[in-house]
């Protein structure tokens, strides 16, 4: 939605562009409750941001830097890790110094109106454009719009396990995502839902191929070998293998009704890959639910997206929290 995309995502575009041309064109945006974008250049000793506009320079008071300062909810390292990258913005004043012209900007009413007006609205089995902003063991955080910050947990990324976020993500990679349920203005998100069942993945590959495989878990009845974020298949145990190296691996055999994809390890070694962006399955805008198992399989693994998971509350925003 145009306005309450990931920061970043609006300012190179022409609407955008044209706002910060002229102190003209600022004026026309601030009339209209415009949310634009800038490259914050400084932080100063009190914590406010100075901000590129092109036309002139802006200022982001330490208070208007984000949702919950204020109050105390977030810390400033919210504000400080945005020197050097896009922050959003509502102009509420443009005032005459004597270097000139300066605008005074809010990113905090730029988060509050994407919040009434975009987040509030989601549902359960949305999916939504985010931006990965940080990560931590225990999952992702996404900016899902104007700097506004959601969890995808480590278990919502993929099917297969992963031990940390950076082995699917890199900091600044855009992402589908979505909404898994919302509570006190808390958005979940996952993604495992987007990345196709175990018969779409499966369907790539055929007995007899020797493919890429990544070594995620060695168990005494044998070692788990990921094919695909959304795809793993079982190996027979053997000796000097460890999770996390890459393999090549020869397909025996593939079993639909159990589930299963019978593995040979060829080789294991040693090498990092940077993440890829993920490819995605399901292309609509909306799911009601996820079947990934297939139909004549004993073992039925679905995800249900619920109204029932929909709880906003924009009085309390701080539980939307930009990461530490």
């Amino acid at each position: 939605m145009l306005g309450f995309e990931p920061e970043g995502r609006l300012i190179n575009c022409i609407e955008n562009r044209a706002a910060l041309n002229s102190p003209a064109s600022l004026k026309e945006a601030m009339r209209e409750g415009k949310i634009l974008e800038g490259r914050a250049l400084v932080c100063t000793s009190d914590h406010d941001l100075i901000v590129d506009l092109g036309c002139m320079r802006g200022i982001i008071p330490r208070e208007e830097g984000a949702i919950g300062i204020r109050e105390g909810k977030i810390r400033d390292i919210a504000i400080l890790s945005r020197v050097n990258r896009p922050v959003s913005f509502i102009v509420t004043d443009i005032e005459e110094n004597e270097n000139g012209q300066r605008a005074i900007l809010s990113r905090r009413k730029a988060q509050n109106v994407c919040m009434e007006s975009y987040l509030s609205k989601l549902n359960p089995g949305d999916i939504i454009d985010t931006r990965v902003t940080h990560l931590e063991p225990f999952g992702a955080f996404l900016d899902v719009g104007c700097g506004i910050s959601a969890l995808m947990p480590i278990d919502c990324i993929s099917i297969s396990r992963i031990n940390h976020p950076r082995e699917r993500f890199s900091v600044g990679m855009d992402l589908k995502a979505v909404v898994k349920s919302i509570e006190n203005g808390r958005i979940t998100l996952t993604e495992k839902e987007l990345l196709g069942t175990w018969e779409e993945n499966a369907a790539r590959f055929s007995p007899g191929q020797t493919v890429a495989g990544v070594i995620r878990s060695v168990e005494p009845y044998g070692i788990f070998v990921e094919l695909t974020p959304n795809l793993a298949g079982l190996a027979e145990s053997r000796p000097n293998i460890l999770p996390g190296q890459q393999a090549s691996v020869y397909i025996k055999n593939i079993l639909p009704s159990r589930m299963k994809v019978k593995l040979v390890i060829i080789d294991a070694f040693d090498q990092e890959w940077a993440p890829k962006p993920p490819e995605y399955f399901f292309s609509g805008s909306h799911m009601d639910r996820f079947i990934y198992s297939p139909s004549d399989c004993p073992k039925r693994i679905e995800t249900i997206f619920s109204p029932e998971q929909n709880d906003f509350s924009i009085s309390k925003p701080e539980n939307t929290p930009n990461p530490p």
